[in-house]
């Protein structure tokens, strides 16, 4: 990767917030799937580290999520990592067909409608038998 398109990464990196932290458990394989999944699809992602609880440093962490996601460090900032992979589009076209073929059997919700106070007063018999809130020869 030359520096101009790694200049342009981190311009565009810039503005997006971290949707992943690595805390005290470090690199598991549940997160490292999870980050996998996002990277298919974003392909840009900031990851924050917290300096405090994480058993290695940022950049030795980014190093080890780039070996092991065969991703691009862009920049390691502080507690901030930024990677990039470019995203897989036959990857991307076998999840969204598996995605249509568990959608197709949903059920669609009945529809149920509220009467409201008036219809409801309207439509009911009162005590006396009649319907409403008068009766039909009585205007008050």
């Amino acid at each position: 990767m030359t520096s101009k398109e790694r200049a342009e990464l981190r311009a565009k990196a810039n503005p997006l917030e971290p949707i992943f932290q690595i805390g005290k458990d470090g690199l598991s394989d549940n997160f490292i799937s999870q980050v996998n999944d996002a990277l298919d699809v974003r392909e840009l992602l900031k990851i924050r580290v917290h300096l405090e609880t994480a058993p290695k440093t940022p950049k030795e962490l980014a190093a080890e999520l780039g070996n092991v996601l065969n991703a691009e460090i862009i920049q390691v900032i502080g507690g901030i990592i930024v990677i990039y992979r470019k995203a897989d589009e036959e990857k991307l076209k076998a999840r969204n067909k598996a995605k249509k073929k568990s959608s197709a059997k949903k059920v669609k919700p009945k529809k149920v409608k509220i009467k409201g106070m008036r219809e409801r007063e309207n439509k009911s018999p009162l005590k006396n038998g009649s319907y409403g809130r008068y009766s039909r020869g009585e205007r008050h």
